[in-house]
């Protein structure tokens, strides 16, 4: 990291990773057939779906069983709050949801977090290159801007660009993730169209001090090595936690020049050194107050296709995050959580070793949120979120700062074997206006295991600094992008021989959608209306002979209505199955990741792929273990971004250490 720069990053300018347009493909039927039999060879007769949970941002932390060797067991217990701002059961969700937890992390041994969410339900990955490049998401067919990620509870999409830059958030420093898949702007406000992805970052838990670290070597010169500390004292009163750690790869060239002859060809490397911190106290029997620290410097080198051959770009990228709470309750009935967070997402890019672009967002928040369980099984939730955001850059937006002021409100409660949920939030901004979301769902028991569901949701997302004051481009009469959602749900929870399984039907219609005009001035305007629907499966088991399964599959429609094309970099259908088994010390396992084809925004054709992964685990003694895991297996050569190079065959070992 540049001493003297402190960054934002993906590797671009801002202004460069505005939403692109749409494009239209139909998957070959035999690739569709291909996914389809891998999952249904993994779920079995007995399938059961466990659909993860999500977190949300005022709660706390989900609660898993640390059943390490059982990782189908840890998943049925998880407990979760993103669904719904409460603590819930993960079966017991309304919402789409899922949950990785540290386990889950640990099994997969990914070294990025881009590549923790690929195979997720409804997630789908693009990236420009190796490690540490730019990548984005797409969470139901939804845009890359209409996804939204918070650490511990706080928004970190770029006020600029809309997009997260989570190719430089380190999954070591990651206790556990919640995803929540569909609209849910009532819970969370803009940007929540397409999910929420909620990242945890590690704290303390109520036992003694206990150390750990981890080492390891790869492919193109990759290392990484991780050490932390987290524990309590005084009984548990007083929690803390602290991991450092440390990523480099000698990458590979992001572009190919065969696609782009005016490409430096030489390796495009990553850095990253990062660090997350937590303290807490307990005061008397219910209230607790503590702090916590999120920082991930980053330097990485890209490609331009409209350089020289000999240009060097690169990019200095920090996200960082300090945050202080109070929680406790206030009756036996009423407990509330004042949190209050300073966030920083910096991008300084470089062309020659001289500036080429500076993007820096601030943002300060505020949250107040309350529940109050006035009868058995009946809840209401409440609260009030205040966001101001700034925008520091060398390029002059028109204006370079908003505000955010957001009441919300919501029920829970369950009456016999009926469950319903309801949530209404509105947010009001200083530089465009207010919008207003709600969100409704209904569950009946059938029986103890048989459960149905359905709800049905509006939401919207903001305009970006970007679409209303970007030089030339921008527009400050935009309006928000709206859409209306609906899903209808079945789900089988068969315990953990059985598993849980959940079939999904959902369908997103967009209007008021930003793009450019295609003619003079060429501005962003409301112009699009877009849909998307489709199936989704979900599973996780341990159906046989031990062996823990997970899969997903996701068959979908994204269709731009005017253009009546298949929305750029979304396949129509993509799924994921991951076996494990242990055997004593021995721990074996492996994904199979599928992506049906796609087109690229300008059109061009981007064939469909799947990628296999091999990984194995040896615990030597209950602290020390080794582990390795073979990537694409049969060296697949595929892109997610036309002209971008994707990781072949690579090879990773780690040797790591717990204190207990």
């Amino acid at each position: 990291m540049r001493t003297h720069v402190r960054a934002m990053a993906l590797h671009a300018p801002a202004f460069a990773r505005l939403p692109s347009a749409p494009a239209t493909i139909v998957p070959a039927p035999h690739r569709l057939a291909i996914a389809a039999t891998l999952l249904a060879a993994s779920v079995g007769a007995h399938a059961q779906s466990a659909q993860p949970t999500d977190t949300a941002p005022a709660a706390p932390v989900v609660l898993a069983a640390k059943t390490a060797d059982n990782p189908t067991a840890a998943q049925l217990k998880t407990t979760v709050v993103t669904a719904s701002r409460t603590e819930q059961k993960l079966a017991d969700t309304l919402a789409a949801t899922s949950v990785i937890t540290r386990e889950d992390i640990e099994q997969s041994q990914a070294q990025d977090l881009p590549t923790l969410l690929r195979g997720q339900a409804g997630v789908e990955i693009v990236q420009n290159g190796g490690f540490g490049t730019s990548a984005s998401i797409f969470m139901r067919g939804a845009a890359s801007n209409a996804s939204l990620v918070l650490i511990d509870g706080v928004p970190v999409n770029s006020a600029t660009s809309g997009t997260t830059n989570i190719a430089q958030i380190p999954v070591s420093q990651i206790d556990h993730i919640e995803i929540v898949r569909g609209n849910v702007s009532a819970l969370y406000g803009s940007q929540a169209v397409g999910g929420v992805i909620q990242i945890f970052t590690r704290k303390g838990d109520g036992g003694p001090p206990r150390a750990y670290a981890e080492v390891g070597y790869g492919t193109n010169n990759t290392t990484q090595a991780n050490a932390g500390i987290a524990g309590s004292f005084e009984d548990g009163k007083t929690r803390f936690s602290l991991d450092v750690s440390r990523f480099h790869t000698n990458g590979i060239s992001a572009q190919d020049p065969r696609f782009a002859p005016k490409v430096n060809p030489n390796r495009n490397g990553d850095d990253n050194t990062s660090v997350s911190a937590s303290l807490s106290r307990k005061f008397g029997d219910t209230w607790e107050a503590g702090v916590r620290l999120f920082q991930s410097d980053g330097s990485s080198s890209y490609d331009n296709a409209f350089g020289k051959p000999t240009d060097l770009n690169d990019t200095d990228a920090r996200v960082r995050q300090i945050s202080g709470y109070v929680k406790g309750n206030i009756t036996d009935k009423w407990n509330t959580r004042f949190t209050v967070t300073q966030g920083d997402d910096y991008s300084y890019n470089y062309l020659n070793s001289k500036g080429n672009g500076n993007f820096h967002t601030s943002s300060n928040q505020i949250d107040w949120a309350n529940e109050y369980a006035f009868m058995a099984g009946q809840k209401l939730i409440a609260g009030y979120t205040r966001l101001e955001q700034t925008v520091e850059s060398n390029t002059n937006f028109g204006r370079n700062n908003r505000h955010l002021d957001s009441p919300y409100l919501g029920y829970e409660g369950t009456f016999g074997k009926h469950q319903v949920q309801a949530n209404v939030r509105r947010d009001m901004y200083s530089d465009f206006g207010g919008a207003n979301s709600y969100w409704l769902g209904y569950g009946y028991h059938l029986t103890n295991q048989w459960k149905f569901m359905a709800n049905a949701s509006d939401g919207f997302r903001a305009p970006t600094f970007n679409e209303l004051f970007y030089p030339g481009y921008g527009n400050p009469n935009l309006q928000p992008e709206r859409s209306i959602s609906k899903e209808l749900a079945v789900q089988f929870n068969g315990g953990e021989r059985l598993g849980l399984i959940k079939l999904t039907g959902f369908q997103t219609n967009y209007t008021n959608l930003i793009q450019s005009l295609t003619v003079f001035p060429y501005t962003a305007a409301n112009v699009a209306k877009a849909r998307v629907e489709g199936l989704e499966l979900t599973y996780t088991g341990r159906p046989l002979f031990g062996v823990d399964v997970r899969a997903s599959f996701t068959r979908q429609n994204p269709t731009d209505l005017d253009a009546d094309k298949q929305l750029a970099r979304r396949a129509r259908q993509f799924g994921s199955v991951g076996l494990s088994k242990t055997f004593d010390k021995f721990t074996v396992g492996g994904d199979v990741f599928y992506s049906g084809e796609r087109y690229d925004t300008g059109g061009q054709h981007l064939g469909a792929y799947t990628l296999v992964n091999l990984r194995a685990r040896y615990d030597i003694d209950k602290s020390w273990y080794v582990s390795a895991h073979l990537d694409n297996v049969f060296n697949k050569n595929y892109q997610t971004v036309y002209g971008y190079n994707t990781l072949g065959r690579a090879i990773y070992v780690s040797l790591g250490w717990k204190q207990f």
